[in-house]
């Protein structure tokens, strides 16, 4: 079977002075019948060169599917009278919300059964599930498009009955007013940013909601929450380096809404109020690292603010939890996850030990101010993500519930995990990079070795267990992330020397790291591939332009390979609030820096690694047309005979499929294609 060879329309794109052409600008015709064939068309032929592997990615599938408890439950947490648990069925894919009035020995009740709302779609997913105060009442939202646009109902929870009234096109989020008639959600405008607050009464029609705001600048969108006290309603406005937080009473849904600091350019901040102050995580006066500072409610503004968590250069504070007589901070230092506890009444601090090479820890679920005991969760390469007790005041710790690996092979035991570090190129840094492997795997130039990064938005990939992985590390593969600039792994300017016109540091990081990996004896260009998704995407699409030669094979997961075009595109959902991330190329300088690594305007004839790119064709992220005209290009310049295979689910979007297990499938799919590649 020949691959596709999508035809070509020749449309110029001028801007400053530069003329590009893109001869499949035409594929973003989504209702055009063509486009639909030729996504059909490398479908087959994804199907065809991937026969070989239809047996293995099924023993893949069961095996991945075999690690996980079927009739697995969510920890049960304590609020307002019921404890509340997320639980799954056996041969059932989707969760069932259920609660117990006060005792886990009482008769349970079901509040939402997905499964059965879930029938009859091809995607299903609920967004969120909100009690009212008085528990007679639910809101949740569900999408049945994989678009991120929910449509919120209500449930009465003594009746059952699914009340009439619906309110579409949200974020997915409602939050209860104290009065038990009202809720307040945020809806989306056409490019599917959050610009609008409503608040909507039951039992009215939600033509008749109410507009409480609307942000103009399309560069913020919006956010509606509760406090921990539930005292307060927030809406929180924010972009990639701004942020504007305004408040109301929640017992007084018509109260004037009041200003906590108004929007500065580079003035970040956000709050959680306990008694009569908000305490605020910020970085004002220049604690590019954050610092955590509190203020009186009824005099709130920055001049008002106090230092509670003084910044520290070499330290980047990531959220903290207010208790009666406890303070916990997340924080993150030399790359790692701490949590430390602060005793307000002795002021003794100290912070809780973890012994792993590389981790991740964090606060877990508190939703209650007079209590000694603190949940938080902690998982690493090695180690399956279990949650944890800890009492404050007798410093003691007790496991909860830890992540069941079923199947009778995994012991922890049996495999190692390592951080090393990797001199970048310019020399202004070292990258770190987690690595994990079965301790029979040898550190050779034949051993198998799969990178991973990301490296966008601040987003740190942190080492965490992954189920899915022993799959691969069972057949004698290193896993690695390196965890390079454009995340904010070591710091806040960790995420500013990777975005903007510095975004190349994290394309020549990954690089830089993967040929430490080779020159330390890890792997060889032979046995080495890289994977990343949405903008870890870009970065192996930019990576496979720079250094062609250097991985024999790279999964490219729904990627942002058509970078100035789509930032040129204000009707492209999100594209407005990413100026701040990746630079606005109307202005000519980012123009031309974006142009220079956008993978689909500098795919040359060259030789290219073995590819596979993934896409969902309602992605409301990053748009399907996006990975289907980068194969198009690919597939008409490369030089090579390698394998490049483009597949789109038609039926999902950004996250892939729904259900608990379908997205293993996907899982299968990539491992499988690299494996074969191994293999060869």
């Amino acid at each position: 079977m020949k691959a596709p060879q999508a035809k070509k329309i020749e449309k110029i794109l001028e801007i400053h002075g530069d003329r590009r052409v893109d001869n499949y600008f035409w594929m973003n015709e989504r209702e055009n019948p063509e486009v639909v064939q030729y996504l059909e068309e490398e479908n087959a032929y994804a199907d065809f060169v991937m026969k070989d592997t239809e047996a293995f990615q099924e023993e893949l599938f069961e095996e991945m599917k075999a690690r996980y408890k079927k009739d697995d439950e969510s920890l049960p947490y304590l609020f307002n009278g019921y404890w509340y648990i997320v639980r799954y069925e056996e041969g059932k894919e989707y969760p069932i919300f259920c609660r117990k009035y006060q005792s886990l020995e009482n008769p349970e009740e079901i509040l939402l059964d997905v499964n059965v709302l879930a029938e009859g779609h091809d995607y299903f997913e609920v967004g969120s599930v909100a009690v009212s105060p008085d528990n007679e009442l639910a809101s949740f939202s569900t999408d049945s498009v994989s678009r991120r646009i929910y449509t919120i109902n209500f449930k009465n929870l003594k009746t059952g009955e699914i009340l009439a009234d619906t309110i579409e096109n949200t974020t997915g989020k409602a939050v209860w007013a104290n009065d038990n008639e009202h809720v307040f959600y945020t809806r989306k405008d056409d490019s599917l940013r959050a610009f609008q607050v409503y608040r909507h009464e039951l039992g009215t029609d939600s033509s008749e909601d109410v507009l409480i705001f609307h942000e103009e600048d399309e560069t913020f969108d919006v956010n509606v929450f509760k406090t921990k006290s539930l005292e307060y309603i927030f809406i929180a406005s924010s972009s990639t380096i701004s942020d504007e937080h305004r408040f109301i009473p929640s017992n007084d849904v018509f109260a004037d809404w009041i200003i906590i600091q108004p929007r500065i350019d580079d003035l970040e901040y956000s709050v959680e109020h306990y008694e009569d102050e908000f305490y605020i995580i910020t970085n004002a006066d220049d604690s590019t690292n954050f610092k955590i500072v509190k203020t009186k409610i009824n005099n709130c503004s920055m001049d008002n603010w106090v230092d509670v968590i003084p910044h520290r250069p070499e330290v980047l504070l990531e959220g903290f939890e207010i208790f009666k007589n406890y303070l916990v901070i997340e924080e993150r230092e030399e790359g790692l996850l701490q949590i430390k506890i602060i005793d307000e009444k002795t002021q003794e601090s100290y912070y809780l030990p973890f012994s792993d090479p590389t981790y991740t820890a964090y606060i877990g679920t508190n939703l209650e101010f007079e209590t000694e005991v603190l949940r938080y969760g902690y998982t690493s390469l090695t180690q399956p993500g279990s949650t944890y007790e800890y009492n404050m005041k007798e410093k003691t710790t007790v496991l909860l519930k830890q992540q069941e690996v079923l199947g009778g092979k995994f012991n922890p035991e049996n495999y190692i995990s390592e951080r090393i570090w990797a001199a970048s190129r310019d020399g202004e840094a070292e990258v770190p990079i987690s690595l994990v492997y079965h301790k029979d795997t040898k550190k050779s130039a034949d051993t198998p070795l799969l990178l991973y990064g990301y490296g966008s938005y601040g987003h740190t990939v942190d080492a965490s267990f992954s189920n899915v992985r022993l799959s691969i590390l069972d057949r004698g593969f290193i896993y690695a992330i390196a965890h390079i600039r454009g995340g904010e792994y070591l710091g806040r300017e960790w995420y500013e020397e990777g975005k903007m016109l510095e975004k190349k540091n994290t394309f020549f990081d990954f690089i830089d790291a993967a040929k430490h990996l080779i020159h330390e004896n890890y792997t060889s260009s032979k046995h080495l591939y890289a994977m990343g998704g949405s903008a870890g995407g870009l970065l192996v699409g930019a990576v496979v332009n720079y250094e062609p030669a250097l991985f024999n094979g790279i999964v490219a997961q729904v990627p942002f390979v058509d970078v100035v075009s789509t930032m040129l595109d204000e009707t492209i959902p999100l594209t407005t609030g990413e100026y701040d991330e990746w630079g606005n190329p109307n202005d000519e300088e980012y123009y031309h820096y974006m142009k220079d690594y956008s993978p689909y305007d500098n795919v040359e004839a060259k030789s290219y690694p073995n590819m596979l790119i993934t896409t969902g064709f309602h992605d409301s992220q990053v748009q399907y047309w996006e990975p289907a005209k980068w194969t198009a290009k690919l597939r008409e310049l490369k030089t090579d005979e390698n394998i490049l295979v483009f597949k789109t689910d038609m039926s999902a979007g950004h996250g892939g499929a729904s259900g608990r297990f379908e997205s293993l499938k996907e899982d299968a799919l990539e491992y499988a294609f690299i494996l074969k590649l191994e293999n060869r």
